[in-house]
C-alpha cells in the first residue's frame, strides 16, 4: 500500500509501506479522509515522534473491508470513524472508567500506524460506526467534537447559563455547539479573527467577541450584566485565553481547560485571587473517554452528527489535499497564520 511515512523530521515521503493484516479482535479500514491534528505538528517539524519511521493520523474515517476473527460488532461495508486511544484495560485507571488517564496506552498514529496511508488496522473497539448520510470529511471529525465533549462533561455542565468559549478553533466550535445543544442561556465565542468569529456566528454563536478591540472584556462582561460566565471553557491554549479565563468567569463559576499550552506561564498574585475571591471551580479535560469504551462522547457525536443538530460547516476545513501532498501539507504550518482550520488529507479512489 502507499502511506505518507514520516522518515526524518520534516520529511514526509509517499512511499511502498507494509500493508497492516488483521489479526482476531480487529478491523481492517480503507481510508478516505485523515485530519491532520495540532498534534502532528510537532511530530513532524520538532522531531516530536516516538520513533522513525511512522505513519502519522488519528482523525479518520473510512469504510471496513476485512474484519478479523471474533469480530461482531462491525461488519465489512460499514462507515466507520477511528477513537486512536488503545488504553491497556488492566490498571486501575481503565478498570475505573477513566480510559484518558490510563498511563500503559498505545495510541494510533503515534505509537503505532496511523490513518495517513490507504489502510489502517485497528481493535474492534475503537470502530465507531456511523450513519453513511454524514461525509467522510465530516467523519473524521468526530475525534474533536469528542474531545470538546469530554470538556463539557469535565466541567460538570448545566444548561441554563452564561457560557464563554475562549477560543474559535475546531475544539472551541464544537464546545460551543455541545453546550448550545444541552441548552444555555447565552454561548458566547472569543477570538482575535473576525473570519473564525463569523463561523461561530453561522454555526450557533448567541454572541462573538474579538479579543484584539480594547474595550473586549466590557463588552463581554456586559453581556452577563456584569456578573461574569457561569461556564467557561478554555479551548485555546494560549497563555492570554488562559488568563482571560480567570477574568470573564462569574462567582463560583465551573472553568474547564480543553486546550494544551506550550508556553510557560504565570500568573500575578492578583489575578490568582481571582480564583480564590469568585471560588470558581478550576479543571482539566484530556481526550475523549468513557466507559463503556469508548464512550458516550463517540456515540453522541454519531447521534447528533446524523441527525444535523451538531452542524459541520465548510469553514472547519482549509484545505483538502491528496495524501500524496502530506509533506506539502505539513510545510504550510511553518508560516504562522496561515493555515485557518484543519487540513484533511485524501485518498483518491
Amino acid at each position: 500500500m502507499k502511506a505518507a511515512v514520516v522518515c526524518a523530521n520534516e520529511d514526509v515521503r509517499y512511499m511502498d509501506y507494509e500493508e497492516p493484516q488483521v489479526t482476531p479482535g480487529t478491523v481492517k479500514v480503507k481510508v478516505k479522509a485523515s485530519g491532520i491534528c495540532g498534534s502532528d505538528i510537532p511530530r513532524v517539524l520538532q522531531n516530536g515522534v516516538h520513533f522513525y519511521p511512522i505513519v502519522l493520523g488519528h482523525e479518520f474515517s473510512g469504510d471496513v473491508v476485512e474484519v478479523g476473527e471474533g469480530v461482531t460488532s462491525v461488519k465489512v461495508g460499514d462507515r466507520v470513524s477511528g477513537a486512536p486511544l488503545v488504553p491497556c484495560m488492566k490498571c486501575d485507571d481503565c478498570q475505573k472508567g477513566n480510559f484518558s488517564l490510563c498511563k500503559h496506552y498505545s495510541f494510533i498514529g503515534s505509537r503505532q500506524q496511523g490513518s495517513n496511508a490507504d489502510y489502517v488496522v485497528i481493535p474492534e473497539q475503537n470502530a465507531v460506526v456511523y450513519d453513511p448520510c454524514i461525509p467522510y470529511e465530516q467523519a473524521a471529525m468526530f475525534e474533536p467534537s469528542t474531545v470538546a465533549l469530554h470538556g463539557v462533561y469535565q466541567n460538570q455542565y448545566q444548561g441554563g447559563g452564561y457560557v464563554a468559549i475562549l477560543g474559535g478553533g475546531t475544539i472551541g466550535m464544537f464546545t460551543m455547539q455541545w453546550t448550545k445543544i444541552f441548552g444555555s442561556r447565552k454561548v458566547v465565542v472569543f477570538d482575535i479573527s473576525d473570519e473564525r468569529l463569523e463561523l461561530a456566528k453561522r454555526l450557533g454563536a448567541d454572541e462573538v467577541i474579538n479579543t484584539t478591540q480594547e474595550d473586549y472584556l466590557e463588552k463581554a462582561m456586559a453581556i452577563t450584566e456584569n456578573k461574569g460566565y457561569d461556564y467557561v471553557f478554555e479551548t485555546a491554549g494560549q497563555v492570554p485565553t488562559l488568563k482571560m479565563a480567570f477574568d470573564v468567569a462569574a462567582n463560583k463559576a465551573h472553568v474547564c481547560c480543553i486546550g494544551t499550552p506550550h508556553a510557560e506561564i504565570t500568573f500575578t498574585p492578583a489575578l490568582w485571587e481571582k480564583m480564590n475571591r469568585k471560588e470558581f471551580y478550576l479543571t482539566g479535560s484530556w481526550m475523549s473517554y468513557s466507559a463503556p469504551f469508548p464512550g458516550k462522547e463517540w456515540k453522541l457525536t454519531a447521534h447528533y452528527f446524523a441527525t444535523g443538530q451538531l452542524k459541520f460547516d465548510p469553514g472547519f476545513i482549509y484545505k483538502k489535499m491528496p495524501m500524496s501532498q502530506a509533506q506539502e501539507a505539513f510545510q504550510m504550518y511553518k508560516t504562522p497564520g496561515l493555515v485557518q482550520g484543519k487540513i484533511l488529507l485524501m485518498n483518491e479512489d
